[in-house]
C-alpha cells in the first residue's frame, strides 16, 4: 500500500506543475499555453512568456519544494526531532546576511545567488565545527548551535536594513528575506543543478543508515552503521539543497518542516520511499505556492515566503501541541 501511494503521488505532482504553467499574471488561454508548450521555438509573447518565464519558474521552484523537503525528512530522522528542518544547521541566515552586505555594497545582482550559496554552505560548516562532540555530531549541539548563529546574521541583517542609506537596497533585502522566483531563469537553475545534483546524490546514499538512526546511535551502531559518517553524510546533503534552495530562492520556509510530516503519513517512514515522497510533494507545495502567489494580487506578486508562512505557522503550532510519535 505505501508503494501504490507513492505511485500516486507522480500524477498528482506533474498536475501541479502543469497548473504553475497555466497560472500566472498574465491571462492566457489554454489553448494558446498549449501550442507554445509544442511550438518552443516560436517568436510571439505567449511562447516568450510560457518558456522563458513561467517555465524556469516552475523549475526553479520544483526544484527549491523538492530540495527543502528532503533535507527536512533527513534532519528531522538523523535528530529525531519532527520540529527542526534545514534552515536549523543556519544555511538560510548566513545566505541572507552575506546577500544583505552583498546589496549595500553594490555588488551586481547575477552574483547574489553564488555569495549566498558560498556563505550559507560555510556557514553549516561552522554549525557542525561547532556541534563536533569526538568524530561525530551531537544533535542537541547542532540545533542548539544552529539557532544561535541564525540569531547573529538575523542581528546583522537588521543592522544592514536600517544602515542602509539607500531605500532601492533595503528594498532589495526584505524582498530576498520574503523568498521569492521573481527574476529567475534557466541560468539559474543551470548554476545550481549541480550543487542540488550532488546532495541528491548524498541523500540516496544516507537512505539506508537513516532508518537505523532513526532508532538512536546505539541501535544505529549495533546494525553495523556508521553513527559519525551517516551523520556528516547527512549534515552535507542537507547544507548542499539548502544553500542551492536559498541561492535560487532566497528564504522559502516551512517547506522541509511540513512536507515530510505529509510524506509520512502517506508512505511512512522508511527512507527509501520518504525521501522520494518528500521531493514530489515539496515539488508540488512549491510550484502551487509560487503559482498562487503570482497571481493573487496580479499584476504585482506576493513573496512566496509570506504565503507559506500563513500555512507554515499554524501548522507548526498543531505540530508542536499533537506530535508525540517519533519521526
Amino acid at each position: 500500500m505505501p508503494t501504490l501511494r507513492l505511485a500516486a503521488i507522480v500524477p498528482l505532482t506533474a498536475v501541479a506543475l502543469l497548473v504553475s504553467i497555466f497560472v500566472g499574471g498574465s491571462t492566457l488561454t489554454p489553448a494558446a499555453i498549449v501550442h507554445a508548450l509544442l511550438h518552443p521555438h516560436a517568436q510571439d509573447d505567449v511562447t516568450i512568456i510560457v518558456w522563458q518565464l513561467r517555465m524556469p519558474r516552475t523549475a526553479i521552484a520544483a526544484c527549491v519544494g523538492g530540495a527543502l523537503a528532503v533535507g527536512g525528512a533527513m534532519l528531522q530522522g538523523m535528530l529525531r526531532n519532527p520540529l527542526v528542518d534545514p534552515y536549523i544547521t543556519g544555511v538560510s541566515a548566513g545566505a541572507a546576511a552575506a546577500i544583505a552586505l552583498a546589496i549595500l555594497a553594490g555588488v551586481a545582482a547575477p552574483l547574489l545567488p553564488a555569495l549566498g550559496f558560498i556563505t550559507g554552505l560555510g556557514t553549516a560548516i561552522l554549525v557542525a565545527a561547532l556541534a563536533r562532540r569526538g568524530s561525530g555530531l551531537d544533535p542537541m549541539r547542532l540545533i542548539l548551535a544552529g539557532i544561535s548563529i541564525s540569531a547573529l546574521f538575523s542581528a546583522i541583517i537588521t543592522f544592514a536594513i536600517t544602515r542602509s542609506t539607500s531605500i532601492d537596497a533595503a528594498q532589495s533585502i526584505i524582498a530576498w528575506l520574503a523568498g521569492s522566483m521573481a527574476g529567475r531563469g534557466w541560468h539559474d537553475l543551470l548554476v545550481a543543478m549541480p550543487y542540488l545534483a550532488i546532495g541528491v546524490l548524498l541523500a540516496a546514499l544516507a537512505a539506508p543508515p537513516l532508518d537505523a538512526l532513526r532508532a538512536g546511535d546505539l541501535r544505529a551502531r549495533t546494525v553495523g552503521v556508521n553513527v559519525e559518517r551517516a551523520q556528516w553524510l547527512i549534515l552535507a546533503s542537507t547544507s548542499l539543497l539548502a544553500s542551492a534552495s536559498v541561492a535560487l530562492a532566497g528564504m522559502v520556509g516551512f517547506v522541509g518542516l511540513i512536507v515530510p510530516h505529509l510524506a509520512r503519513r502517506a508512505v511512512g517512514s522508511s527512507a527509501y520511499r520518504l525521501l522520494p515522497a518528500c521531493a514530489l510533494l515539496g515539488a508540488a507545495l512549491c510550484t502551487l505556492a509560487d503559482a498562487v502567489a503570482r497571481s493573487i494580487v496580479a499584476p504585482s506578486e506576493l513573496p512566496i515566503g509570506v504565503l507559506l508562512a500563513f500555512i507554515g505557522v499554524p501548522t507548526f503550532l498543531y505540530l508542536y501541541l499533537h506530535l508525540e510519535r517519533p519521526v
